[in-house]
């Protein structure tokens, strides 16, 4: 099977929902040691992308030009919440590389602050481009169209020479020829690439470990180096990517992706997991996430206590009545 069953929810002993998925677990090499389901399923990687999309900009020198900070770096690869940290680092971005916010092509919505809390917006509270959790990456393409005189009306355009350099990018640190990527058009209009979840674990063992990359070694490291150190840029309070990576105690580089995609670098170890559920169920991701670091043998006792809120766990109510139980049914097999 593609897919197998990972987390089901059960009330009063009877199964009501099923979780499928599969997972990878790789070396820096793209070698499997470890699968649930199947390891080279052809998954869309949404956001995990984000840091391997800014490595043109880093690639060129863009970081040192612009005087580019760790701080800036990490939300250029941000799935943010539109916190005002968040804010602050895409507009020193925009203002180094003498651009506005207005020529950002992501759209607008609701800042995740509110949106994910079910809280209203303030009163007179102004959204624009800069709180969508994509706008750090959308400022470092237009940094890159500043350096390289390239158009910036049409930067999202697949063809245009910076989404050019993002695939080739995208390949070779995947593994996977850029003539054989799949491809589409994710939720911030940028084209976004689809690879077996085998080789986007490839691609975070190396942005864990970067020395193991002869060509993209130092960016990679620039990048992953940013992340781990200021998680709370990459997603926000509250956030599962934050946690992670602050739980990590600096050996992980963490990402959440859309419709059920996280991968998880390990710098230690030299390895990533990359997970896609296939409903694309949040909560069930990360459950699944937690239970997989666990079997894999990843966690001690005091970063499995810390993580416990985000895995499999009762199912409670509105009025806190104990319903159901969201629990693991997969086994993780080694190679």
């Amino acid at each position: 099977m593609n897919f197998s069953p990972m987390i089901e929810l059960t009330r009063n002993g009877i199964s009501e929902c099923l979780h499928l998925g599969a997972l990878a677990v790789t070396d820096t090499q793209g070698r499997v040691v470890a699968h649930v389901g199947n390891p080279h399923w052809l998954c869309f990687t949404r956001s995990t992308l984000k840091a391997l999309q800014a490595l043109p900009l880093i690639q060129s020198g863009g970081a040192q030009q612009l005087a580019l900070t760790s701080k800036e770096l990490a939300v250029m690869c941000a799935s943010h919440n539109g916190e005002d940290m968040h804010v602050e680092q895409v507009s020193s971005i925009l203002q180094k590389s003498g651009n506005t916010y207005q020529q950002l092509r992501c759209g607008c919505h609701v800042p995740y602050r509110f949106s994910f809390n079910d809280q209203p917006l303030p009163e007179g509270f102004v959204v624009d481009e800069r709180h969508h959790n994509c706008s750090g990456k959308h400022s470092g393409f237009l940094a890159y169209c500043s350096l390289h005189g390239v158009a910036k009306e049409s930067y999202t355009e697949l063809e245009h020479p910076l989404q050019q350099q993002v695939r080739r990018a995208v390949a070779d640190v995947t593994g996977v020829a850029s003539e054989d990527m799949g491809w589409g058009i994710d939720g911030c209009s940028a084209p976004n690439f689809a690879v077996p979840l085998s080789n986007l674990a490839r691609s975070y063992a190396r942005l864990a470990k970067p020395e193991a990359d002869d060509v993209y070694g130092a960016s990679l490291k620039l990048l992953g180096e940013a992340m781990t150190a200021h998680p709370e840029l990459v997603s926000g309070t509250g956030r599962s990517d934050a946690d992670l990576m602050r739980v990590g105690r600096g050996d992980w580089v963490s990402k959440v992706g859309a419709d059920g995609v996280q991968v998880i670098g390990n710098r230690s170890r030299g390895q990533a997991l990359a997970l896609k559920i296939a409903d694309g169920n949040k909560p069930a991701l990360f459950a699944a996430t937690i239970e997989a670091l666990d079997q894999l043998g990843w966690l001690d006792a005091k970063q499995r206590e810390e993580l416990m809120p985000w895995r499999a766990h009762a199912l409670k109510n509105i009025k806190g009545l104990n319903v159901g139980e969201r629990r693991p049914i997969f086994k993780i097999q080694t190679a």
